[in-house]
């Protein structure tokens, strides 16, 4: 059992858009200390749906570890702005990945997405990338 407050770092890449893509995160308790890492391919996706494929194995992997609370942090504005509800889902294509994200979070005690540079987000990019390899 972790400690049940988890930060995610989520990233994904697609080259093309569409075109191969590959997803990638960390998840670290709230000492820093580094519970989990991804780093996959899921075949031919869209930036977004890149994006959102991070965000629900990020927290599918942290509920597994245990986790109760997440602050989750990704430099994709608009996946951030969809799930916090500022923005609607109007792409086909992102609704079921939207409402996989929603079910996860609702699992959850506590769940924060936030906004962060890309600078900010440099982990979670070369996991993401290191899948191409």
């Amino acid at each position: 059992m972790i400690e049940n407050r988890v930060m995610i770092h989520s990233d994904g890449v697609s080259r093309g858009n569409p075109g191969p893509a590959a997803i990638g995160a960390i998840i670290v308790d709230g000492s820093g200390r580094l519970l989990a890492t991804i780093s996959r391919r899921i075949g031919r996706a869209t930036n977004n749906q890149a994006e959102y494929r991070a965000v629900i194995a990020a927290l599918e992997e942290a509920i597994k570890l245990g986790a109760r609370q997440v602050v989750l942090c990704s430099d994709s504005e608009l996946i951030v702005r969809q799930i916090r509800g500022d923005y609607r889902v109007k792409k086909q294509a992102l609704k079921p990945l939207y409402w996989r994200q929603k079910q996860l979070q609702g699992s959850l005690e506590n769940f924060t997405i936030k906004h962060i540079p890309r600078q900010q987000n440099k982990e979670a990019d070369r996991l993401a990338n290191k899948a191409f390899e």
